[in-house]
């Protein structure tokens, strides 16, 4: 029992793991129904890990090296890998140049300032109530829902656009690693003041993708970071 207890927490960080690289093997196969369940699960494993772990008191070293080694495939490599396969009908044209690399390796930069975001984190001591840079799961729906759009063709023009698409890859690398403090789901209190921020991020959240569906998951990180940034004096 205390294997299992001691363990429980891994076992969840492996579980996101597992999903993360069978989301990744699901958009090189044009699956993005298993890879959208894959990206879900792996989600709720990141959730649940550290929860359990600080239920069951059960927090480990090796607990800490296991979450950030199951992102860097789950958000890292998925988001990196879906703005890949966005970028790969245009070739090596880019703005009307010729480009010596085919356009679609741009994307892969989503990979490595996951990377470096992920690593960051980890020996930031700053981020137990706020972000700072915006979180790689939220960056990882942001591309994922863009790449799952263009997959349905469902009219949304920057995902037929290189330059659109270059641009959110720029955009994103930059959040990842940025100094902007960004609102985190954790409470300090029940106290509804002191939590203002997450009520109106989480009520306008519900409220775009009610009325957006899968279109609201990209709006719903832009108004993530607007609503970090117009709270940017709650976070000193």
């Amino acid at each position: 029992m205390l294997f299992i207890k001691n363990n429980l927490a891994n076992l969840l960080t492996l579980l996101n793991l597992g999903a993360g690289t069978v989301c990744v093997i699901a958009l090189l196969d044009g699956n993005y129904t298993l890879a959208a369940i894959c990206l879900i699960v792996s989600l709720v494993m990141d959730f649940f890990d550290g929860f359990v772990a600080r239920l069951l008191k059960a927090d480990s070293a090796l607990g800490i090296q296991l979450d950030s080694l199951a992102d860097m495939v789950s958000f890292g490599v998925v988001p990196g890998i879906a703005m890949y396969l966005m970028l790969s009908p245009f070739q090596h044209q880019f703005l009307n140049v010729e480009l010596p690399f085919e356009v679609k390796y741009i994307g892969l930069l989503i990979t490595l300032f996951s990377c470096l975001r992920l690593a960051i984190f980890n020996i930031d001591t700053e981020q137990a109530y706020y972000f700072k840079g915006l979180n790689t799961p939220t960056n990882t729906l942001l591309i994922f829902s863009l790449a799952h759009l263009a997959y349905q063709d469902d009219a949304m023009v920057i995902t037929d656009n290189a330059a659109y698409l270059v641009f959110i890859t720029l955009l994103s690398s930059y959040l990842l690693v940025s100094p902007i403090k960004m609102i985190a789901l954790k409470f300090k209190s029940l106290r509804i003041k002191d939590n203002i921020p997450k009520l109106v991020l989480l009520a306008g959240c519900v409220l775009l993708i009610f009325m957006f569906g899968l279109a609201g998951i990209p709006l719903s990180v832009v108004y993530y970071v607007l609503v970090s940034l117009v709270f940017q004096r709650q976070f000193n």
